[in-house]
């Protein structure tokens, strides 16, 4: 489905694939000196066309092969609400920032479902994803994440990330996503009506941009997880982007934690 960007916004300005694996007893990861790919997946419960999309990002690890180093976020967008179905998981702010990518990768056509993979755009039908990752991952990463979490108490865990970039990236920002997954929805109207629509790495708390300062930003805070949230179907995902042309200069998440 396809919109006109100045048709949706003006705006001014996970299980995890391959993640490094969490130290046993303190559930943290560092990322490591080759890149590794952020793959971003806007979508709708209300398009018709995301379901297959949505499954392509469920089978992430399958559909990249051995080897191949990418985080799966998908963000659903609330602009097809208005057509009869109010997407249960979307939020305007990835409305926002998939206006901000289609931008800086000057285009002009807002659509779902749509990836991107380190802020670059693939063509419509998701052809190239595996090789576009692959080619992140060969070059080295101009970023370095630290990233830590703890729950300590119920409904609510603290999370800690570090962040620092090359000599040279002067408008690099760290971003936070939790995300969850083993939703479901019973889709009762629009496009898909009558469907039972089943998703993975549904991002359901953001967090920044927080601008790097001298090339370094430390973040501490606690999270409430959202309502009806249960044990082991979280995923904390961090990544470094730089600003003026949405490219991602690192990725890394946490799964599989006691804390989660």
């Amino acid at each position: 489905m396809r919109l006109r960007a100045a048709a949706i916004l003006t705006i001014s300005g996970l299980w995890a694939v391959a993640a490094p694996a969490a130290q046993a007893g303190s559930c943290s990861a560092h990322s490591g000196p080759k890149t590794a790919a952020l793959v971003e997946l806007y979508t709708s419960e209300g398009c018709s066309s995301c379901p297959p999309a949505d499954q392509t990002l469920a089978r992430l690890r399958q559909v990249l092969g051995a080897g191949a180093e990418g985080f799966g976020l998908a963000l659903h967008v609330d602009y097809w609400d208005y057509m009869g179905w109010h997407d249960p998981w979307a939020q305007q702010i990835f409305s926002q920032r998939h206006q901000w990518l289609v931008e800086v990768n000057h285009q002009r056509v807002v659509y779902t479902p749509h990836f991107f993979v380190n802020g670059t755009e693939l063509p419509p039908g998701q052809s190239g994803l595996r090789e576009q990752v692959r080619d992140v991952n060969a070059q080295p990463a101009q970023a370095q994440i630290e990233l830590s979490a703890d729950r300590t108490v119920p409904g609510t865990f603290t999370l800690d990330a570090v962040a620092q970039a090359s000599s040279g990236v002067d408008t690099a920002a760290l971003y936070i996503a939790l995300a969850e997954n083993g939703l479901a929805s019973n889709v009762l109207r629009g496009e898909n009506a009558g469907r039972k629509l089943t998703h993975e790495h549904v991002a359901r708390v953001w967090i920044g941009p927080i601008a790097l300062s001298n090339g370094e930003v430390r973040v501490h805070r606690a999270l409430p997880l959202p309502d009806r949230a249960t044990d082991a179907q979280w995923e904390l995902t961090a990544f470094v982007q730089e600003q003026r042309t949405g490219k991602v200069l690192q990725a890394l998440a946490l799964q599989a934690c006691p804390q989660f």
